[in-house]
């Protein structure tokens, strides 16, 4: 068998619910680390020094569990319930699940390097939003004539969104602008969620936003 089939080598189309278990897990993490435990939020966040020198080798994986405000979780999860229901339904809940975790944990990884060579020390990343943005992309692929609602009022294509948001995250991380966010953990969501769907599935989201079939 050669390596291509053996990566792409579907699951058994399966449903579980997966993306609703998801948004339960981040809801029970935020509940507890916002009120019974507020100090667990710190070992589960990405934090460069911790993960390099204290070997917390797996805040690579937890810190997309955890928020740092209501706002913060209510935004992800809205994102993920809209987009990922309709994804998981497409993939099955294994592909599903896998391609989440995956991109999630790449975007840590490559977040924890970012951090690290650029001498970022002492942040502390938290956030499903690199897995979201993954999850977005993959969405416009699958179904690229859906139309968002912007504010629910402006109808945007699924592709048009996913290009709109690379520029604006390129613009504001260049510009300097919205400090607190993770610009490059955004955009890596979409690199990594782009890679899977090239390697894992044999798709190309380029030549469908194009209007190419995949």
């Amino acid at each position: 068998m050669s390596v291509t089939a053996i990566v792409r080598k579907p699951f058994v189309y399966k449903q579980y619910n997966a993306t609703l278990a998801l948004i339960l897990i981040n809801f029970f993490i935020f509940l507890i680390t916002a009120t019974f435990r507020p100090g667990l939020a710190q070992p589960l966040a990405l934090n460069p020094l911790a993960v390099v020198d204290g070997n917390q080798w797996w805040q690579i994986f937890t810190y997309m569990f955890v928020h740092g405000n209501f706002s913060h979780i209510l935004f992800n999860m809205l994102g993920l319930f809209f987009f990922g229901t309709q994804l998981e339904y497409r993939l099955g809940s294994s592909e599903f699940l896998l391609f989440y975790l995956l991109t999630g944990l790449l975007a840590g990884v490559f977040s924890l390097a970012l951090y690290w060579f650029t001498g970022a020390y002492f942040v502390f990343l938290v956030g499903a939003s690199g897995a979201v943005y993954a999850v977005l992309l993959a969405f416009a692929t699958f179904f690229p004539n859906a139309r968002i609602f912007l504010f629910g009022i402006l109808p945007v294509p699924a592709p048009a969104l996913v290009i709109g948001f690379t520029f604006i995250e390129l613009f504001s991380q260049i510009s300097g602008g919205r400090g607190n966010v993770a610009h490059f953990t955004h955009l890596a969501g979409f690199a990594f969620a782009f890679l899977y769907l090239v390697i894992r599935l044999g798709i190309n989201p380029a030549k469908v936003f194009m209007g190419h079939h995949r």
